[in-house]
Parts: structure tokens; sequence; C-alpha cells
């Protein structure tokens, strides 16, 4: 399979000869193998795992994001990715910085659902006019 990690303005990885993923969804963690039907998963915060023959077994937080297989090529589409090889220390990796909100990022997503509700209660009101 060829398999590309991108984020939002570079890509991270980009392999072509990996034999099987494992990435976690909403649903729980899954595999992916070279012959697999094409499938798209929403991803969360967790540990991306492919095995490549040049590589060997290989590991990568992420943050949420999107996994689109079509044919052999596997896209992963994340905010933030981290690669290294010491696997608890990517755990604390997607637990500190992926999966905890910063102040700013917190009062950013209350303002845009304030916005958001208040748009659909106004567009409510002229439609039962």
């Amino acid at each position: 399979m060829n398999l590309k990690v991108l984020l939002p303005f570079q890509v991270f990885v980009d392999k072509t000869d990996v034999t099987r993923i494992v990435a976690e969804s909403i649903g729980g963690s899954f595999g992916l193998l070279p012959h697999r039907l094409d499938c798209v998963a929403a991803l969360t915060p967790g540990i991306l795992t492919y095995h490549s023959g040049s590589d060997g077994e290989v590991f990568i937080a992420v943050d949420e994001g999107v996994l689109v297989k079509t044919g052999p090529d596997v896209l992963v589409s994340v905010r933030r990715a981290n690669s290294g090889t010491d696997l608890s220390k990517l755990r604390q990796s997607v637990e500190q910085e992926f999966l905890t909100l910063d102040d700013r990022e917190k009062s950013a997503r209350s303002a845009m659902d304030k916005l958001e509700s208040g748009f659909l209660r106004r567009f409510a009101s002229l439609h039962h006019e």
C-alpha cells in the first residue's frame, strides 16, 4: 500500500511499501491490509501504526482527522502528528497535546457555538413568520 500522512501545511509521511496499518477511529482500533475494500474513517487522537519492509514497525501520534483508502492508496489527513520510537512517550504526547484543549481553543469553540446557535435561532424565527 501507499501511505501518505498529511498535515495542514506539509506531507508528514510518504511511504510506498506499507504492508499493514492500524489506526484508532471513533468505533475503536481497526486494521488495513493491502486488499481490503475501500473505506473512509474519522480518526480520533491516538497512535497510528504502520509496517513497511524498509522501516519495520513505525508509530505516529496523530490528532483527529480522516483516513481514506482507495485501492492501494491510504491518505491520512490530521491536524498534528509526532513520530518517535518510544511508544509510551508518544502516548503521553497524545494525552498532553491532542486531547487537552488549551484555553484559547476552548474560548474560540465557545464563541463559535454561540454564533452558530444564534444564527439557527434567527433562521428558525424567519422560517416561522
